[in-house]
This record gives structure tokens, sequence and C-alpha cells, in this order.
């Protein structure tokens, strides 16, 4: 445990952001699951799906979530 109190103040913000990641990296990962799942079904709402995935995506991108090339991987990959 650090002994300074800027940094014991800057280990809880590290804390609080990460369940911030965690959890929105979890909501994309649904979408994304989601919008496979219509794609193998032939839904009708497979676009829909697929555009708030990739919009999630470019948010996640946004917030230093998840890295560039991670997300065109993603984006690609629900393209196809």
């Amino acid at each position: 445990m650090a002994n300074i109190k800027s940094q014991k103040k800057r280990i809880l913000t590290n804390e609080k952001s990460r369940l911030g990641n965690k959890a929105f990296r979890s909501q994309v990962k649904t979408a994304i699951k989601k919008a496979m799942v219509a794609k193998a079904e032939n839904a009708s709402d497979k676009e829909q799906l697929i555009n708030s995935a990739v919009s999630l995506i470019d948010k996640s991108v946004s917030k230093s979530v998840w890295k560039q090339n991670k997300a065109a991987r993603e984006k690609s990959r629900l393209m196809k």
C-alpha cells in the first residue's frame, strides 16, 4: 500500500475506472454476441443490432477501453 496521500487517492480512482471499464467492456461483448446470433439466424433486426454493436465498439475506442486494432478486428468480423 502506498504511503503518499496523492498515491492513495490515485489507487481509489484507478479502481473506480477499472470497474467502469469492466462494465462497459461487458456491455460491448454482449452487444457483439447478440449481433452475431442474429446474423447467424438471419433475424429481421440484425442490421440494427450490428449497427448498435459497431457504435459501442467505436465508443470503447474513444474511451480507451479497447485498442484501435481490436475494435477494427471486431467490426470486421461483424461485417463479414
